[in-house]
C-alpha cells in the first residue's frame, strides 16, 4: 500500500511528441501533467517560490490580501514542434477560494499557454476565471501559426489575491490546417462565383429595427451603396434574449424578423439594393461573454436540428426572392469546448448538412461561409471549402477586425489610445501589415479560386489622431486590389461604429458635417453599379 500511495503522490508528465508537424494526429494528446508529491515535476519554473506549494493532488498559488504582491506563476516550455500547424484543446482542472475580481477579464486565474510568433507574443487562455468554485474543467481552443518558435504553459494569480489549485493539465490536438490544393488542381480563377453579375459589391451592415424607408433611401439612394448585410439579430450582441429562449420562442422570432424584412425588400429594389441575409444570433445564443461567448448551438443537439429547419424555412421563403443575394449561414461561430459525449457535429459539419438542405430547396442564391472561430482572417486556415459539385454557388467570408486593440479601443476595458499607423502591442502597423494580416483569405481565394467577402471591418470612431479614417482608407485599397466584396459595420447602428458621428466619444449626435470616414465610404460607392 505504500508504494501505491507513493505512487498518486508523485508527479505524472506524459509526453507524446510527434517529430514534426505533420506527424501530430487529430485526436493526439502532446502533453499531459498531473501535480503532487513534495515538488513541482522537472521542469517547471516559480516565479515566486513563498507563495506556492504542492499538495497531494495539486500545485497551490496562494496571494494573501493587503500585501503588495499581485502576481505570481509557475511556467513550463512545451515542445513547439508538434504544435505548429495545429488547433489544440487545453484543459486545467481548476479550484478557486477567495479570488477577487480583478480589473480586468483577461486578469485573474491563468491558464495560459503563450506562443512565440514572428509578429509578437500571442497569449492565449479562457478569460474571466475567478471568484470561489469547486473543482472544474477550465477549457480553451488555440490555432498555432506554423512559424510559431516557442511554446510555454502559464498557471498562475495575475492583478488579484486569494487561493487557487490546479491538476491535471492536457494538451490535444483536435484539428489540423487545410491542405493546399496541388498546383494541378488550382481552380481557374477566371470562373470565380460572386453570386451577382456586378464588378464588385460595396455596402454596409444594418440591423432591422433600426434600419427603415428613410435610411435605404440615404445609404442606397444618396450613398450609393448596392448590398447591405442584414443582421437577424436577437437585441444584442454577442449576449441577448436568445441565450435563455425556447426554440419555440427563437421561430417565434424570426418570424417577426422575416415580416420586417419582408416590408424593406421592395425598398431595397427601388433604390438597387442586394441583401446579404445574415443569421446573427442562432437558436440557443451564447455562452455568457466572460466564458467565452462559445454557441450552445455546440453544446445541444437540439438547438443544430433548429438550425438547420430555420435555413430551410428561410430558403423556402426567399427563393427567387431577386434582391436576395446570399445566405450568411452563421455571424462568427464560435465551437468552444464541445462537449465529448453527445452527438454534435462541429461548425464545418454543420455548416455542410445545412447548405445540402438549403440547395435541396434553393440551387441558386449565394451561400456565405465564415470560419470558426469568430469568423476572423485566420479561421479560413481551419476551413476545408466544399465540394462546388457537392454544394455549389458557395462564397467564404472573413471579418477585419486587426488589430484587435486599435479598432476597438475603449469597447468594453479596452484602453485607448492606439494610432494607426504606429506601434501597437509592441509591433508596427501599416498597410504592409495589414495586409500580411489577410494573408490566409488571400491565399484562400488564390488556392481554390473562391471569392472572399468581408462580411464586417470597422475601427472604432475615436481612435486618436484620426486614426480610424487611415485604418479604413488602408483596408478598402486591400480588399479592392483583391477584388473582394465588402461591407462596412455598420451604417446607423451603434454610434461608436457610425460614420455620420464624430471623432468625440461622448458626443452621440450625427456631425454637422461629413466625417472624414463617411467621405471616404461614399467616394467608394460611387463607384458602384446598382443591381
Amino acid at each position: 500500500m505504500r508504494f501505491v500511495t507513493l505512487i498518486l503522490f508523485l508527479s505524472i508528465a506524459v509526453f507524446v511528441s510527434p517529430a514534426s508537424a505533420e506527424t501530430a494526429r487529430v485526436g493526439d494528446v502532446l502533453f499531459e501533467q498531473s501535480f503532487g508529491g513534495r515538488n513541482l515535476p522537472d521542469g517547471w519554473s516559480v516565479s515566486n517560490s513563498k507563495f506556492v506549494s504542492v499538495l497531494e493532488n495539486a500545485v497551490q498559488l496562494d496571494l494573501p490580501s493587503g500585501g503588495d504582491d499581485k502576481y505570481v506563476s509557475v511556467t513550463k516550455k512545451l515542445d513547439v514542434g508538434p504544435m505548429r500547424g495545429a488547433r489544440l484543446r487545453i484543459t486545467t482542472r481548476i479550484k478557486a477560494d477567495g479570488v477577487a475580481a480583478p480589473p480586468n477579464r483577461w486578469n485573474g486565474v491563468k491558464a495560459m499557454l503563450v506562443l512565440d510568433t514572428p509578429d509578437g507574443k500571442r497569449w492565449l487562455q479562457q478569460d474571466g476565471v475567478w471568484g470561489p468554485f469547486d473543482w472544474k474543467d477550465v477549457t480553451f481552443n488555440v490555432n498555432v501559426p506554423e512559424e510559431t518558435t516557442a511554446a510555454e504553459f502559464v498557471l498562475g494569480l495575475e492583478n488579484t489575491t486569494g487561493k487557487v489549485q490546479f491538476q491535471n493539465l492536457r494538451v490535444a490536438v483536435t484539428a489540423k490546417k487545410r491542405l493546399k490544393p496541388s498546383p494541378g488542381e488550382m481552380v481557374n480563377r477566371l470562373a470565380v462565383y460572386k453570386g451577382h453579375g456586378l464588378p464588385r459589391l460595396r455596402g454596409a451592415m444594418v440591423s432591422p429595427g433600426r434600419f427603415g424607408p428613410d435610411d435605404i433611401k440615404v445609404l442606397g439612394g444618396e450613398w450609393k451603396a448596392n448590398h447591405v448585410r442584414w443582421q437577424l439579430t436577437w437585441a444584442g450582441f454577442p449576449n441577448g434574449p436568445a441565450d435563455t429562449a425556447t426554440v419555440e420562442e427563437y421561430n417565434a422570432w424570426i418570424e417577426a424578423q422575416c415580416k420586417l424584412l419582408d416590408a424593406m425588400l421592395p425598398e431595397c429594389e427601388k433604390y438597387g439594393v442586394y441583401v446579404c441575409l445574415d443569421l446573427h444570433t442562432p437558436p440557443g445564443g451564447r455562452m455568457p461573454r466572460e466564458t467565452g461567448s462559445a454557441m450552445r448551438l455546440f453544446q445541444d443537439e437540439k438547438f443544430q436540428d433548429a438550425f438547420v429547419t430555420v435555413w430551410r424555412r428561410l430558403a423556402t421563403q426567399y427563393k427567387g426572392q431577386k434582391m436576395i443575394w446570399s445566405y450568411d449561414l452563421l455571424n462568427e461561430p464560435v465551437e468552444g469546448d464541445m462537449p465529448q459525449d453527445k452527438d454534435l457535429l462541429t461548425w464545418r459539419e454543420l455548416a455542410l448538412k445545412t447548405s445540402k438542405e438549403i440547395r435541396r430547396i434553393d440551387p441558386v442564391t449565394a451561400i456565405v461561409i465564415e470560419g470558426e472561430p469568430w469568423g476572423g482572417p485566420d479561421a479560413l486556415e481551419w476551413f476545408e471549402p466544399f465540394d462546388p459539385k457537392e454544394v455549389p454557388n458557395v462564397i467564404y467570408s472573413a471579418h477585419m477586425y486587426i488589430p484587435h486593440h486599435f479598432t476597438h479601443q475603449g469597447v468594453y476595458e479596452s484602453p485607448v489610445g492606439s494610432v494607426y499607423p504606429g506601434e501597437i502591442d509592441g509591433k508596427h502597423w501599416d498597410k504592409a501589415a495589414l495586409r500580411k494580416s489577410l494573408r490566409v483569405p488571400i491565399e484562400f481565394a488564390r488556392d481554390y479560386g473562391v471569392q472572399i467577402y468581408i462580411g464586417e471591418f470597422s475601427a472604432i470612431r475615436w481612435a486618436p489622431d484620426g486614426s480610424a479614417c487611415r485604418y479604413l482608407k488602408d483596408c478598402i485599397e486591400i480588399f479592392e486590389e483583391e477584388g473582394w466584396d465588402w461591407a462596412y459595420h455598420a451604417f446607423r447602428e451603434w454610434d461608436g461604429w457610425s460614420v455620420e458621428h464624430g471623432p468625440g466619444k461622448n458626443d452621440h449626435k450625427p456631425a454637422a458635417e461629413p466625417t472624414d470616414r463617411e467621405k471616404l465610404l461614399r467616394s467608394w460607392f460611387e463607384k458602384n453599379r446598382q443591381p
